[in-house]
């Protein structure tokens, strides 16, 4: 008895589907303003997790260790949109012809390098650096092999560092093109700019990889030395780190299915 009214249900929920045209509502996100009430994937501890938290009414939050994974689930339906930032979500659309990006810029942020607060001696040598890079042109050199017109990255020989002395940069190698990982490397514009920082600090670099909301937690337990890891500087994040002076401006964007023709 019980199998005959599952049945009898099924069978009416799918007449009620053919009736209604055999299709399910597709969700039209045009700008920021359409992401109340939807589901949204972000990457967990970013900019773009914080910005859905505090601006985005109703939204059905699901934080993801990557942006890769996020528009894995918005590929498949489990999501309506990602939240992520610019140059990430450019990548991961030029690899996923049925995603694209919202043109509805928002939430501009700075990049900085992080180290603890008792650091100082590190981080006056970070700011150096990146003064120096952007005025010899070193800083253009790994923008124009990072982020290419032609779309096709050009990644720098890492230099040798011969010192006794070693200096760790912690990342979260799932941004690209700011940092990946290559083949069995760990490559990316901010792993490219941890190694100027650790040539003029005379250290070798050793870049160590974890989930983004660890490294905050690794630096001040001494794990590592300083975050590279395009991370924008926040007021709640200053409460724990020191941050450099800014190296790279960016946005937050919105990926979504390309609608079905």
């Amino acid at each position: 008895m019980k199998k005959r009214v599952l049945i009898s249900i099924v069978l009416i929920f799918s007449v009620f589907f053919v009736f209604a045209g055999g299709k399910r509502e597709e969700v039209v996100i045009r700008s920021v303003a359409d992401l109340n009430g939807k589901r949204i994937g972000v990457q967990q501890g970013t900019t773009g997790e914080l910005y859905v938290q505090e601006n985005v009414k109703n939204a059905k939050l699901s934080s993801f260790r990557s942006g890769i994974d996020a528009a894995l689930d918005l590929k498949n339906g489990a999501i309506d949109a990602v939240v992520l930032d610019e140059l990430p979500a450019k990548e991961i659309v030029s690899k996923n012809n049925d995603l694209m990006i919202v043109t509805d810029k928002f939430a501009r942020e700075e990049y900085a390098i992080a180290v603890r607060k008792s650091d100082m001696e590190l981080l006056n040598s970070i700011n150096t650096t990146i003064i120096n890079m952007k005025r010899s042109g070193d800083y253009k050199k790994l923008v124009d092999a990072f982020m290419p017109t032609d779309g096709k990255i050009r990644i720098p020989k890492s230099e040798i560092i011969t010192s006794s002395k070693t200096i760790k940069l912690g990342t979260n190698a799932t941004f690209p093109p700011f940092e990946y990982v290559e083949g069995k490397d760990i490559v990316g514009f901010d792993i490219s700019v941890g190694e100027k920082i650790a040539k003029d600090f005379d250290a070798r670099l050793e870049v160590v990889n974890m989930s983004f909301d660890s490294l905050i937690p690794a630096l001040s337990s001494g794990a590592i030395d300083f975050i590279a890891a395009g991370m924008s500087v926040t007021e709640e994040r200053k409460k724990n780190v020191a941050f450099s002076i800014p190296y790279f401006e960016s946005e937050q964007v919105i990926i979504v299915r390309k609608p079905k023709e």
